[in-house]
């Protein structure tokens, strides 16, 4: 993994990516897929980030991530 990560690095500084704009979309992008992991649920996806819930919602709401789940199915 640590080699894909450098190779990543390594395109952005080449493309001239912006600092901010790496680590901005670094952190939708990993704070969406542990939301998705975890239904949504914020306080749990908070503890396992390791940042406070009030963290957690100010970056949903910066970075625009829809952290509802989707519909539910009814069971039968």
């Amino acid at each position: 993994m640590k080699e894909q990560l450098e190779a990543l690095v390594n395109q952005l500084v080449e493309q001239g990516v912006d600092f901010e704009d790496a680590v901005n979309e670094f952190e939708k992008r990993f704070i969406r897929k542990v939301l998705e992991k975890n239904n949504g649920n914020q306080s749990k996806t908070a503890q396992l980030l390791g940042i406070h819930r009030n963290t957690l919602s100010r970056k949903i709401e910066q970075f625009g991530l829809d952290h509802r789940p989707g519909p539910r199915r009814r069971r039968r």
